[in-house]
């Protein structure tokens, strides 16, 4: 299957926390940071994830957002670090290609946030993640 989604980050689950009806899935990136995804019960029992299970994180590139230190006391779980390699800036929105450990990460921000930012290519950020926001494929 071929998706629209730019970012797609293989892993392993190396946790997972269910609850009534939604479930937190810990993640090892290839790459060796964590990632946490908020997905359905039912999701996790169609996939089959185990401890240990292979899987791909699937993240919209509209659903990164960027900062340029990592942040504390925020409610969002992902936040990997990384370097810009490449802004690509339109009339109103910019997509900012990012180097993070065994990959890469793409955000589709504004052109003025990336203004505002002072992002170049070289410049380090941290890519933001809201748990929800992840999907998981099995791999």
């Amino acid at each position: 299957m071929t998706l629209s989604i730019r970012n797609q980050l293989p892993g392993t689950v190396t946790a997972i926390q269910p609850g009534e009806a939604m479930a937190t899935v810990k993640i090892r990136l290839d790459g060796g940071q964590d990632l946490t995804a908020a997905i359905t019960l039912e999701s996790v029992r169609d996939l089959g994830l185990a401890e240990g299970s292979p899987v791909r994180a699937l993240v919209k590139s509209t659903e990164v957002s960027l900062a340029t230190a990592p942040i504390d006391r925020v409610s969002i779980r992902n936040q990997l670090p990384g370097t810009v390699t490449d802004i690509a800036a339109g009339a109103a929105m910019a997509t900012v290609k990012i180097s993070i450990d065994g990959g890469s990460v793409t955000s589709a921000i504004t052109k003025e946030s990336a203004t505002d930012l002072g992002l170049s290519a070289g410049s380090a950020v941290v890519a933001l993640i809201k748990s929800t926001e992840v999907a998981l494929a099995t791999a």
